[in-house]
């Protein structure tokens, strides 16, 4: 059975200005963006860049994980915070508008990468863990009473599957402002 040595840190450290280089090349400057370009902005030569990842698409979609876990790790902290002192209402609340503000930030990564073709948004743990952080915080706003009771994980997909991520944070303000009557019992 072949073992898989570490990473070394050098190529760690190598591997994270990769990745954001290129959410930041490709959120700039669209899916067009060269990968000597992407290797450029984050200072590594562009065989380094090939080492990591051998096409834009292996790139692209290690991009997305790392913003799925990202967000898993949102979703669980926000749990955690509902749990412990704060009101899960609110937790839901501000979820829903990180996510949207993140989703807007990498909005040209997500439009490339589906130009590209990737499957799905990256490490099916991570949404995993995302979607049973969600679904526990809805689940004690409902026992609290101040999310309506038919609200399920599959209706917060479907919202943030309509986020306005392509216009301007006023905009994105003003749908948050209006979906919250459909998922909350009172004023967050």
């Amino acid at each position: 059975m072949a073992t898989t040595r570490p990473l070394r840190a050098d190529a760690v450290r190598n591997r994270r200005k990769i990745l954001d280089a290129a959410a930041q090349q490709i959120a700039g400057d669209g899916a067009d963006v060269g990968m000597d370009e992407i290797a450029a902005a984050a200072g590594v030569a562009v065989g380094t860049l090939y080492r990591h990842f051998p096409t834009k698409t292996d790139l692209l979609g290690a991009v997305i994980a790392v913003y799925v876990s990202e967000v898993a790790d949102d979703a669980e902290a926000s749990l955690e915070r509902a749990q412990s002192d704060g009101r899960a209402v609110d937790e839901v609340v501000g979820f829903l508008e990180r996510v949207a503000e993140s989703s807007a930030q990498n909005h040209a990564v997500k439009a490339a990468a589906q130009g590209l073709g990737i499957e799905g948004h990256g490490d099916h743990s991570d949404e995993v863990r995302a979607g049973a952080a969600i679904t526990a915080l809805l689940e004690l706003g409902k026992t609290d009473g101040d999310v309506r009771p038919d609200i399920t994980l599959d209706d917060i997909y479907l919202l943030m599957a309509t986020a306005p991520t392509a216009q301007s944070a006023t905009v994105r303000r003003r749908w948050l402002d209006l979906i919250l009557p459909g998922i909350t019992t009172t004023t967050a």
